[in-house]
């Protein structure tokens, strides 16, 4: 039996978020108390008693995900031992590299706040969009996109799962991608709440000002293997998760593969590490009747016994 840690990205956020396992674990209390350090502010606070509103913000909001994912690792990692493979969705490639020894904690936290920052102010609030469509036929995708862009620039950001490809670029180009996508036969196209259109090539002034910050940053080889964002391949080396985080700033978050990369490793034990459910969701629509433990909250732990 191999097992695989996957932690999430943006989007996953709650306040009150990982306060139950600081209240309950003494070894996670001192991962949010490390954050805060690194950081030079109370990024613990914000995670358990909000607001939302700052929450929500992208230079926040990374760091505060990247924490909780981190102390609940630090938790499981405990109960479980080690995992065979890490995976981590956009933002969650960070923690996975810190759990698979490649990165170091404070590091990770001070990249993901400039990585905030950088995308927030890659491109002008109303500039861009994103939006899921939902159970088109992926076929059609590019038609799609192609048709929509009209000069403009429109890509498919996230490759979810067979059900689910969110979409990225301006706002003119992803308002057509939606109606051309519900014209192919979308179920459902839902434009989402974000600040910024990740995962395009409006984000490159962001990848190009992150460079210096990865550059500077040590990253160790790592202790467990790595399926990544850009490639969907396994990693092993510091210098090659270093040219996956560059590189995965404005190129496709290959989700669905990276998980089909993982089945074909032979993991059939999967946890989800850090706030929410979202990939557990996602990997019920990738590989169909396959249980994920989610764990990011301290009665998750019953979840260990149970398997449920």
């Amino acid at each position: 039996m191999k097992t695989a840690f996957l932690f999430p990205g943006q989007g996953s956020q709650y306040v009150g978020m990982g306060r139950s396992l600081a209240e309950n674990f003494p070894v996670a209390r001192a991962r949010f108390e490390e954050a805060d350090d690194a950081l030079g502010f109370a990024i613990s606070r914000l995670c358990f008693e909000g607001p939302e509103d700052a929450l929500r913000l992208t230079e926040n909001q990374q760091p505060a995900l990247l924490a909780v994912s981190i102390a609940a690792w630090t938790v499981l990692v405990k109960e479980t031992g080690s995992p065979d493979f890490v995976a981590g969705h956009s933002l969650g490639e960070y923690p996975a590299l810190v759990a698979a020894g490649a990165l170091q904690f404070a590091d990770a936290l001070r990249l993901v706040r400039k990585r905030g920052q950088y995308m927030q102010e890659a491109v002008p609030q109303g500039v861009g969009a994103m939006a899921a469509i939902l159970k088109m036929p992926l076929e059609k995708l590019e038609g799609v996109l192609a048709e929509a862009a009209q000069g403009e620039v429109v890509s498919a950001a996230n490759l979810n799962s067979p059900d689910q490809v969110v979409v990225a670029g301006t706002k003119g180009a992803v308002d057509r991608a939606m109606e051309l996508a519900k014209a192919a036969g979308a179920k459902r196209v839902v434009p989402l709440p974000v600040s910024a259109p990740f995962h395009c090539a409006l984000m490159t002034p962001a990848q190009v000002r992150l460079r210096a910050d990865l550059d500077a940053t040590n990253f160790a080889d790592l202790a467990v293997p790595l399926i990544n964002n850009w490639q969907a391949r396994e990693i092993r080396t510091g210098a090659e998760a270093r040219e996956g985080l560059y590189q995965q700033v404005p190129n496709t978050v290959r989700w669905t593969e990276s998980i089909g990369a993982l089945q074909a490793a032979g993991v059939d034990r999967w946890f989800e590490v850090g706030a929410g459910a979202v990939l557990a969701g996602l990997l019920r629509q990738i590989l169909p009747g396959t249980k994920c433990i989610s764990f990011g909250e301290a009665k998750d732990l019953e979840k260990l016994n149970t398997g449920e």
